[in-house]
């Protein structure tokens, strides 16, 4: 893993961040042509970063994370991926406030401590049992409700697809996750978990991507800005001009 997570409080780091955004400010017109894609003006550097972090993925953590998911039962990975969204509903309920959401605020809030103090600290999910709806909000969709544009598309080393939007939430995020007050050591081991829990459960649909997708880099990235444009709308994107809205390229 890169220094950021083994020796730093949060993921990514802010040194790391500025020169990710430094590199899109630098690199913005690196595409041209009447096929480039607005939303992406530095497709090049992103493609390289893209292939960078597939290499990565097929040499280690996709093998880690199928030996996960085949000898892990599935009632373990269910209490672990339960454990860290009941830490994101926490995040969500704060999310949720600030984009004026009360009746999602509230239902976030209820779902972390029902699922906190009956649920065995979150490792079984009563609140989804007991039919409170899950609502997950981070900074970035808070940003996007606020009005600020995503930005261009940027692929992060080692996290993958991003906007300049959310990338700069994500400090934000981290400071928000109650792992942040956790010690480092105990931190990092949690958040490599996390990850390679999330990677184990995405294992079917990267499979299906290698067959389906001739070109691997734009359906991901067309995919993720579509999901993520919906997440912050929630489901109802309006009408208009932002610069991840699909299909808009350069005239």
């Amino acid at each position: 893993m890169k220094d950021s997570v083994i020796h730093d409080n949060h993921l990514p780091t802010r040194t790391g961040l500025c020169l990710v955004l430094g590199a899109i400010l630098l690199l913005g017109g690196c595409a041209t042509g009447p096929t480039a894609d607005r939303r992406d003006p530095m497709e090049p550097l992103n493609r390289g970063v893209f292939h960078f972090n597939d290499a990565v993925d097929r040499a280690v953590v996709k093998p880690v994370a199928t030996v996960y998911r085949d000898v892990l039962p599935s009632p373990i990975r269910a209490g672990v991926t339960n454990f860290f969204n009941n830490l994101q509903d926490a995040w969500s309920a704060v999310n949720n406030a600030l984009q004026g959401k009360g009746q999602a605020a509230g239902n976030s809030l209820m779902r972390f401590e029902v699922n906190t103090f009956l649920g065995l600290g979150g490792v079984l999910d009563i609140a989804s049992e007991m039919q409170i709806e899950r609502s997950s909000e981070d900074f970035g969709q808070t940003l996007g409700r606020w009005g600020v544009d995503s930005g261009p598309y940027v692929v992060l080393p080692l996290l993958g697809p991003s906007t300049v939007r959310d990338a700069a939430a994500l400090v934000v995020d981290a400071k928000g996750n109650l792992l942040s007050n956790v010690a480092v050591p105990e931190r990092n081991s949690a958040k490599a978990v996390d990850l390679l829990d999330q990677r184990s459960r995405l294992l079917g649909a990267t499979d299906m991507l290698d067959q389906v997708a001739l070109d691997p880099y734009t359906f991901t990235r067309d995919s993720f800005l579509q999901r993520r444009r919906s997440q912050v709308y929630d489901g109802n994107p309006p009408d208009g001009s932002e610069s991840d809205t699909l299909g808009n390229t350069a005239q």
